[in-house]
């Protein structure tokens, strides 16, 4: 729309490159400030309870801005991937329990490791190399067939998001809203991180909106899209290995400005810390994990953040599925970790 009414210097491609840097800058300094990250929720820990709550809230703010932004016709997300009444079941739970597994290997969710890579985390940063190559080659390379494979078996659950039963998105939108605030009441977290998670759930709306309608251009079209960490870091991998084929998009902007907020955020409060690996056992524990969630989030459909707050904000099924699957994996995993020698610290 915006391309129709004005004379702007940069096409579609170049408007989803600085969104997603915008919206990556925002994210990388409230999610290092907050420690915004699902599996601290998830995982037994000093701070579970509040980590979980502040994870809740960003959620709420999510599916409340995101149902407000369907309503009101700013975005139509029907034709989104994650909208399908076609469910591969067996690839989003199968993908959903790999994630699940693979972030309690690393100690954080993908959106977590990349804030951690723009502080310093060495150990982050070569887990996201490994989850970018596996996720890369689980959509295109040498496990797209069995991704295919495991989509091929689906099933009909005859609608494809919550917005389809009686009462519609608004009615249903503000039942899970009211759901999860009253997990985050009842969590109690902190309020400057129920503050900063507000803000993350303000960005996912702001990138279906920006996306969809203020970057709109019918004679170039781009994907709808907003806040996701699998695509967008097998997109920035084959940016890097192939930028004079390919422009940068949407998910390289949003790669490099998580790491741009999540430095400044950090120098500034004087948290920069370089942190590598310490044993050999570590090193292949977390390279394991890395690779499970590269392969996972692919099949599932998006990580924590991409299926949990992007996909579940539009009240998708199968987005709800893959969440559910995802901290089903997690509490498997930490369940049988905890059984075994203590984990060393990530961060």
């Amino acid at each position: 729309m915006l391309f129709e009414t004005y004379d702007l210097p940069f096409d579609a491609q170049g408007a989803q490159l600085f969104v997603g840097l915008a919206l990556g800058l925002l994210f990388g300094v409230a999610a290092q400030i907050s420690r915004f990250c699902l599996r601290r929720g998830l995982v037994a820990g000093s701070d579970q309870r509040a980590a979980l709550g502040t994870w809740l809230s960003a959620l709420a703010v999510a599916v409340a801005g995101t149902t407000a932004a369907i309503a009101l016709g700013w975005v139509d997300l029907s034709d989104h991937r994650l909208m399908v009444s076609e469910l591969p079941l067996l690839a989003v739970v199968v993908g959903g329990l790999s994630f699940g597994v693979g972030m309690v290997l690393t100690r954080g969710c993908i959106s977590r490791l990349t804030v951690l890579g723009g502080t310093g985390n060495l150990r982050a940063l070569t887990v996201l190399l490994i989850f970018a190559v596996v996720a890369h080659a689980t959509l295109k390379g040498v496990f797209a067939p069995l991704r295919v494979a495991l989509g091929s078996v689906t099933v009909d659950t005859g609608l494809a998001s919550l917005a389809e039963l009686p009462g519609g998105a608004v009615t249903w939108g503000a039942v899970l809203v009211a759901a999860l605030v009253a997990a985050v009441a009842w969590l109690r977290p902190r309020p400057l991180h129920v503050a900063l998670a507000a803000v993350i759930g303000l960005l996912i709306t702001a990138g279906w909106v920006a996306t969809g309608l203020l970057f709109f251009d019918e004679f170039e079209p781009q994907p709808v899209q907003s806040l996701a960490f699998t695509s967008t870091w097998a997109d920035s991998l084959f940016w890097t290995v192939a930028s004079s084929s390919i422009p940068a998009g949407f998910g390289v902007g949003l790669v490099g400005g998580v790491f741009g907020g999540a430095f400044l955020s950090a120098l500034l409060r004087g948290e920069l810390q370089f942190a590598s690996f310490e044993t050999a056992g570590q090193t292949l524990r977390y390279a394991a994990g890395a690779a499970l969630m590269g392969f996972g989030g692919v099949l599932a459909g998006g990580c924590t953040v991409g299926a949990g707050l992007s996909g579940v904000s539009m009240l998708s099924l199968a987005a709800l599925v893959a969440l559910g699957s995802i901290a089903a994996g997690a509490l498997v995993a930490d369940r049988a970790l905890n059984r075994g020698p203590v984990l060393q610290p990530a961060e």
